[in-house]
């Protein structure tokens, strides 16, 4: 005759032990091992209780047109200088000099966002003048658009100087965004959204490199040039004008911004210690269970329905 399965359950075993025993001990252990080593790997994987968060964007960069320009001719503290800025050119005199510039900003990729800035400029000298030092400021306008709205005006400050005189400058380099905040993660930021240089001043002081450069950095978001390795071509070319060439690349940026989840940060912390507590529990149920079957510390086994042994 033939037999089969009509109906099963579990059978439910209680092992009891008095409080200062073995097994007592093993408890309070496997207690511990389940429930505090979770959190800490929860909070040793950075992502516990998490505050701040970045994303990678490319941002949307156009040259402002606006430029300061400021050569040094002597070790004695002559210049020349020229910007786009008519009220300082006044000032300027006989230390002016208009150069020729070439400025074109390409697409490389084809996303609608401009990936690059080359600019060429030949600063016209007299026969006695020489080249020992350059200061350039270029001003560009940066947005961000993917969490928040972020517009601003931005700088990219070039500079390099030689003891021996130099007919021409080539760098190339990143323009970085630099963060001493992150950027909130919606709605505009537009507190910058000013000129880095205030051009309708007929004060000396608001061109001064010092001034500006120190107004700039005060602010939490900027933008740096970032060129390791200025080529700096040495010589002197009598009446010949001093070449600078530019390539300034817009690279993808990672943008910090305070993380921002349905849930609180202290909800989705749970969440996450949660998730590594459930590994925790499965695996030391199973070795209690190997434990107390096979009686590896002493304890006294009660089946369910069973009168209680004292």
């Amino acid at each position: 005759m033939a037999f089969y399965e009509v109906y099963s359950h579990p059978a439910v075993v209680r092992y009891k032990t008095s409080v200062c025993t073995t097994a007592t001990l093993f408890l309070v252990v496997v207690l511990c091992l389940t429930y505090i080593p979770p959190l800490l790997v929860a909070y040793r994987s950075q992502g516990f209780w998490i505050k701040r968060s970045i994303y990678e964007e490319q941002p949307v960069v156009r040259f402002q047109y606006e430029t300061l320009l400021l050569a040094a001719t002597s070790a004695q503290g002559h210049y020349v200088a020229w910007s786009t800025f008519p009220f300082l050119n006044n000032m300027l005199g006989t230390n002016l000099r208009i150069p020729t510039i070439s400025v074109r900003e390409e697409d490389l990729n084809q996303d609608g966002k401009l990936d690059r800035l080359n600019l060429q400029l030949q600063l016209p000298l007299k026969p006695d003048e020489q080249v020992y030092s350059i200061q350039l400021l270029l001003t560009f306008s940066y947005q961000l658009f993917r969490m928040s709205t972020v517009v601003m005006q931005s700088l990219a400050y070039v500079q390099h100087s030689s003891p021996v005189p130099g007919v021409k400058l080539f760098i190339s380099g990143d323009l970085r965004l630099q963060q001493r905040t992150p950027l909130p993660h919606r709605g505009l930021y537009n507190i910058y959204n000013v000129s880095v240089i205030d051009g309708t001043s007929p004060f000396a002081s608001s061109y001064d490199l010092s001034n500006i450069i120190r107004s700039y950095q005060e602010r939490n978001v900027t933008t740096v040039l970032s060129c390791p390795m200025p080529v700096w071509t040495i010589g002197h070319a009598a009446g010949s004008p001093f070449e600078l060439n530019a390539e300034i690349r817009y690279p993808l940026e990672l943008i910090r911004y305070p993380f921002i989840s349905k849930r609180s940060p202290k909800g989705f912390a749970w969440i996450q210690y949660v998730s590594v507590l459930l590994i925790f529990l499965w695996v030391f149920k199973r070795i209690q269970r190997f434990v107390f079957q096979n009686q590896v510390v002493t304890t006294v086994p009660i089946p369910v329905g069973k009168p209680h042994l004292s």
